[in-house]
């Protein structure tokens, strides 16, 4: 426990080797590159890149966002000094690494993995966005308690349960809108709903956070204030990062798949909600709606 008197030695900054996280990353990207490499070519038609180009990049982008949120210095950070770090945290382990992999995974190796037996049959019922989306958001909720995140932060075993539980949520959360299951995902103007219902929820705990008097979290009420953030700014941050950061990367998607159901009306084409979103989508749509210049 950290005194008064021994707070201003403290080294934020001490790096912290997490041998588990390192694993966890390597065997991932090693079974990812082996199933491209020596599996796909035997199960795709000749021919057929057993993984796209975008694909790749959606990996490379999902497996750099695990690993960095998991890592040192945003884990060391999260857990002992800032619950800001620890709510951002959060969101990258929820928000962006778990669709990333999914645009990641191509359907036949989604289906390898899967199977045919319990694991197929579980996935597809919890993956509808009704139970996707309750549950998700009842775990968001939940990991905001204060019991369990004062528990979890001195219980390496109990915060790293917490954080499995919450990214296979998130994986079964998004499967709706860029899944590579194609019997679950939902139409264009479903996922704008859906993804709508889900960014009210975090204005539930950022507000309680923002307005809070007082350290919510004990744990994180210690003499060594990093950066000179005091408990309580750091509670405020924490809440605007989830009900902004959080609600806003939601709106964002919102805006991207309402421009792709528009543009596929106007070129009476078949609606795009059938199909994931992709890197090149997203890119086609920053490309045509850019951000206004400084004079504007």
């Amino acid at each position: 426990m950290l005194t008064a008197a021994t707070a201003g030695s403290v080294d934020f900054w001490r790096w912290h080797p997490h041998p588990e996280v390192w694993a966890l990353v390597g065997g991932i990207t090693i079974l990812y590159v082996y199933a491209a490499r020596v599996i796909g070519p035997k199960v795709v038609p000749a021919g057929t890149p057993a993984v796209s180009r975008s694909q790749r990049r959606w990996f490379t982008f999902g497996i750099l966002v695990l690993w960095a949120a998991s890592d040192w210095p945003v884990h060391d950070i999260g857990e002992n000094y800032l619950y800001s770090v620890h709510m951002a945290q959060h969101l990258m382990l929820t928000l962006v690494a778990p669709p990333a992999m999914l645009l990641a995974t191509p359907e036949w190796l989604a289906r390898l993995v899967l199977g045919t037996g319990r694991a197929d049959r579980m996935v597809h019922r919890l993956a509808r966005p009704v139970l996707a989306g309750a549950l998700f958001n009842v775990l968001i909720l939940l990991s905001h308690w204060p019991v369990l995140v004062n528990h979890a932060s001195a219980n390496g075993p109990l915060h790293y349960s917490v954080h499995t539980t919450l990214v296979t949520a998130a994986l079964l959360f998004w499967m709706p809108v860029c899944g590579p299951l194609p019997e679950l995902r939902i139409s264009a103007f479903s996922q704008m709903i859906y993804l709508f219902v889900a960014s009210i929820v975090p204005t539930v705990p950022g507000a309680w956070l923002t307005f809070a008097e007082g350290a919510v979290y004990s744990v994180y009420d210690i003499p060594a204030r990093m950066w000179g953030v005091s408990v309580t700014s750091d509670q405020q941050v924490a809440g605007v990062l989830m009900k902004l950061g959080g609600g806003g990367f939601l709106w964002v998607l919102i805006t991207i798949i309402f421009f792709r159901y528009a543009s596929a009306e106007e070129r009476d084409e078949p609606e795009p909600g059938a199909g994931p979103l992709t890197w090149d989508d997203v890119q086609h749509q920053f490309d045509e709606h850019p951000a206004p210049s400084a004079g504007h």
